[in-house]
């Protein structure tokens, strides 16, 4: 029985840990820009692809957390898009407190207004 209790905890731990993150593309429909987010911290970064000089491919050009972008208070945390196709940021929401905050590429690094309900 022990054996069997400890298969299923490993199993539903690692099912758990595979769903950590959530990817959101910005709705702007000419920006190729993803926002990653974990879902446990609320750290939201951003990828886009990008053009090299003399390259014959391109490059992955990734954003790192910046100023509100870090880890926050543990929660439930989402992304959620607006409609506006010319928006180029996302929510990011805590749905165990209904805050919510703005996420946006600036000066290098993915930033993030103070949580507000």
């Amino acid at each position: 029985m022990l054996r069997w209790t400890m298969m299923v905890l490993l199993i539903t731990t690692a099912a758990a840990q595979a769903a950590t993150y959530d990817f959101l593309p910005a709705p702007q429909i000419d920006l190729n820009r993803v926002y990653r987010l974990d879902k446990a911290t609320g750290e939201v970064g951003a990828c886009q692809f990008g053009l090299k000089d003399g390259a014959p491919v391109g490059v992955t050009l990734c954003y790192p957390p910046g100023d509100g972008g870090g880890p926050q208070v543990p929660g439930e945390y989402a992304l959620v898009a607006t409609r506006h196709e010319r928006e180029a940021s996302v929510f990011r929401v805590n749905q165990r407190t209904g805050e919510m905050s703005i996420c946006y590429v600036l000066k290098g690094a993915v930033v993030c207004t103070p949580p507000a309900k």
